[in-house]
């Protein structure tokens, strides 16, 4: 999708008087262990970031490349997180809406409407539009999705040093091979979602 079209849902917006829209966007709903990380971005009207797409669409080396660009131009950015221990506690949808409004609180500048990806209000404490496949649509929502993935990819790097038996760096806490065989040679490890793995350890 081109650049233009990517900044058409914001350009909408402002047309009808907004001035700061927030993009948001989750990345590790799905891993078996680690925090899920949110990301919530307002970018300048106008503003051209070569090569911002959807993080899925993107390489490691790619959406590391953007990832300061969009910090640095950003008019606003803030990160949020829900931990592992949250997520068993009160599932991950509502860990994802918490990590959510956290990385909506950490902007430094109020918003006016969030464009959130899906199609689930996670309860802002803003007017919020959301947008099935926001990422590929919206250029604030891709930038967000940029910034949660390279955020929880680190968080996921800096775990595998302290649990190097389960590869996390590799696979980032997703339910690969390696990962279940991991899972039948050590157990579970202290950073695990254990509602995840119910089905897993009820079969064995």
């Amino acid at each position: 999708m081109s650049k233009e079209n990517l900044c058409q849902i914001e350009q909408t917006y402002l047309s009808q008087g907004f001035q700061h829209i927030c993009g948001v966007d989750e990345a590790g709903r799905g891993p078996l262990a680690g925090p899920v990380c949110a990301a919530a971005v307002i970018l300048p009207p106008g503003l051209e970031i070569p090569g911002l797409d959807d993080s899925k669409k993107l390489s490691d080396k790619r959406r590391r490349e953007l990832f300061p660009a969009i910090r640095e131009q950003a008019v606003a950015y803030g990160i949020g997180w829900a931990s592992w221990e949250e997520i068993d506690q009160v599932n991950i949808l509502q860990a994802t809406y918490l990590a959510m409004r956290r990385a909506v609180e950490q902007l430094s500048v109020h918003p006016d409407i969030a464009l959130v990806d899906g199609n689930r209000d996670p309860g802002l404490p803003v007017p919020v539009k959301t947008i099935v496949h926001g990422d590929s649509l919206s250029a604030s929502i891709a930038a967000a999705s940029i910034l949660a993935k390279v955020s929880r990819d680190d968080a996921m790097l800096a775990l595998a040093k302290q649990y190097p038996e389960y590869g996390f760096d590799i696979h980032k806490g997703y339910g690969t091979q390696r990962h279940y065989a991991a899972l039948r040679e050590y157990g579970a490890s202290p950073i695990h979602r254990m509602s995840f793995l119910k089905k897993f350890y009820g079969e064995k």
